[in-house]
């Protein structure tokens, strides 16, 4: 399998690379010849932050006449962009634990299931569970999560069940692509994991994601795409130890790096690296995806990201190419309609190029307008850097 980057402009990737049979290294080689059998075949990755519920969100989709809750109002105007992705990734930034262990936002957060089901029909194929709130509710309340999670059709990682689950790498193949995708976060808020029970929650360690990574390339997967929850809460811009972890992993043969946990967004980068086998190769990051839905407001904390790659692979050398990135800032706006605080994320850019919305008062367009230029110059920042 090879990999390589095609030239684009704007927010596209200016480079190109290849990717090795297995162990698949990243080599440097021309484009193989055309042959009478040769055919490509795409598929793309979309990504975005944390899913992070708070209680008004949570009471938001209550519906009192019925007692139950829907969270479809969430993702109705980004649906579209969400549902164009093969793979459809979110962080999960809440347990799903059950009601009967009450529902609750920081510092220990459990929401009603039901936003799974609004993830779903909005798109989202793959939840990711590793992060700082996935003990919030005990042992329980990872597997509850889990089991909430999966009984509804959507696939997770980062957390698991059992050992032997844990073992277990998830490879995702979509149109003849297999992307494994891996999930880890920097800690549990110092909630101790129960003796003898690691494998509930997946953290940071260097050393067992580079095992993970050939594992997932020894299982026959073309492209490793990792979910890293880290850095430091409202910081802009990556710290040194962020930078140096996805420099390494990038070494180590990941190709897809996306941050989560600082609750604003983070620039992305394509980075050129030599391999752990001394040759040259490269991998995109976005350090920080920042909030996607979330009750919280100003310094940029109510401003997210979505994050596409788009894949192309072309047999049948099974040379796999990295042809566009693209990243779309997102606005949470909450509003209050029939004496009732909702919420939704909108694509700051489709909004601004639609006739205007009754639900939002004519002042925020300049501010929409303002914001959607600071972030798309904030986001390409570390471009041309390594």
């Amino acid at each position: 399998m090879k990999i390589k980057f095609l030239a684009f402009t704007s927010l596209f990737l200016l480079s190109s690379c290849t990717l090795s049979p297995a162990p698949r290294k990243l080599t440097i080689a021309p484009a193989p010849a055309p042959t009478s059998k040769q055919y490509t075949t795409e598929a793309e990755l979309v990504a975005v932050g944390d899913i992070l519920m708070h209680m008004a969100l949570t009471r938001s989709g209550y519906n009192a006449q019925t007692k139950t809750y829907n969270f479809d109002r969430f993702f109705t105007e980004t649906k579209s962009i969400i549902s164009s992705g093969n793979w459809a990734i979110a962080n999960l930034e809440t347990t799903l634990a059950g009601s009967e262990l009450g529902y609750s936002e920081f510092p220990l957060f459990n929401a009603p299931a039901p936003i799974v089901d609004a993830a779903k029909k909005a798109g989202f194929n793959i939840l990711t569970t590793a992060n700082n709130h996935a003990l919030d509710k005990g042992e329980i309340g990872v597997l509850n999560t889990i089991k909430n999670i999966r009984s509804r059709g959507v696939a997770s990682t980062g957390t698991a069940s059992s050992p032997q689950e844990a073992q277990k790498i998830l490879i995702v193949t979509k149109n003849q692509i297999s992307m494994a995708i891996l999930a880890y976060s920097f800690s549990t808020n110092g909630i101790p994991i129960p003796q003898g029970k690691n494998y509930l929650v997946s953290l940071i360690d260097k050393a067992k994601i580079l095992k993970d990574i050939a594992r997932a390339k020894q299982q026959g997967a073309d492209v490793v795409a990792i979910a890293l929850h880290f850095g430091e809460e409202y910081q802009r811009h990556p710290t040194d130890e962020q930078k140096q972890l996805v420099k390494t992993l990038i070494q180590g043969g990941a190709d897809i790096i996306l941050g989560s946990h600082p609750h604003v967004v983070q620039p992305y980068q394509i980075l050129n690296v030599v391999g752990r086998d001394g040759k040259p190769r490269k991998g995109v990051v976005i350090y920080s995806m920042g909030n996607f839905i979330a009750y919280q407001l100003g310094h940029y904390k109510d401003l997210g990201v979505i994050f596409k790659v788009k894949l192309r692979k072309q047999f049948p050398e099974e040379t796999l190419t990295i042809t566009k990135v693209e990243a779309i800032p997102t606005y949470t706006q909450n509003y209050t309609l029939n004496g009732k605080l909702n919420f939704r994320v909108l694509p700051i850019a489709a909004t601004l190029s639609r006739p205007k919305d009754p639900l939002i008062p004519a002042s925020k367009y300049p501010v929409l307008k303002e914001q959607l230029t600071d972030m798309n110059r904030h986001l390409n920042s570390l471009r041309g850097s390594r």
